[in-house]
């Protein structure tokens, strides 16, 4: 689940994102029960709409649109 941050976590633009998908990967029954790395269960699809997120926040930074819109993420 997506934890919400009062200051901004230090690290980058979409620092927030990137540490919730780590911990989803983390917490998953593929790393937990099946014992297999967080890079093979990100490939296999999961916490796919954390991964979408990050994907999104790290393209919106390359985008020059996002001067008026601001970056997607938190």
């Amino acid at each position: 689940m997506p934890r919400y941050y009062e200051d901004k976590p230090q690290g980058g633009a979409c620092a927030g994102v990137k540490e919730d998908l780590g911990a989803c990967l983390l917490q998953s029954d593929c790393v937990l029960k099946e014992g297999k790395s967080p890079r093979q269960c990100l490939k296999e699809g999961n916490c796919k709409t954390l991964k979408y997120s990050f994907f999104e926040c790290k393209r919106s930074m390359l985008d020059a649109r996002s001067r008026f819109r601001g970056r997607k993420g938190y």
